[in-house]
């Protein structure tokens, strides 16, 4: 059994401690949100965060999480309310959507490191995190408003 807190919440599970976070959270736990994609940890869309740090689920053993605190999407903002969630909203972001809780969790790193960040920097940031649909500008545009709004 491995320990944790998921999106505030304490949870153990029985797997394989050698398995995969991103199939913890979506097999073993029930969380679909965080996607997968490459299973590489190159494209970003499991990210989550663990103690805060944005993290690719898919290459991060369970057993190296024990006693931490996961946030997924789904514990970002329980009603979609986070400012970054809304701006992803107005600016029109998803295409497929499939990269999305991916590039948001990325993105409320950056913002809750730095609350305004250069448009530089969040290019800088968010670097890695691949959108197939090519929406980058409008991801951008998303955090540069959830930035000035939050």
């Amino acid at each position: 059994m491995v320990s944790f807190t998921l999106n505030n919440r304490s949870v153990s599970v029985d797997a394989d401690p050698g398995t995969p976070l991103l199939w913890v959270i979506r097999d073993h736990i029930g969380l679909t949100g965080t996607k997968y994609g490459c299973g590489a940890a190159l494209c970003g869309a499991c990210t989550v965060h663990i103690d805060g740090t944005a993290t690719r689920s898919c290459s991060t053993a369970l057993e190296t999480v024990a006693g931490k605190k996961i946030t997924t999407i789904e514990g970002l903002s329980g009603d979609s309310s986070h400012p970054l969630q809304k701006a992803w909203i107005a600016e029109q972001v998803p295409q497929c959507g499939y990269c999305q809780s991916g590039q948001i969790m990325q993105a409320a790193e950056l913002l809750a490191k730095n609350p305004k960040p250069t448009r530089a920097q969040i290019i800088a940031h968010m670097d890695g995190n691949i959108c197939r649909c090519g929406t980058y500008h409008r991801i951008i545009a998303a955090v540069e408003r959830a930035s000035r709004e939050g």
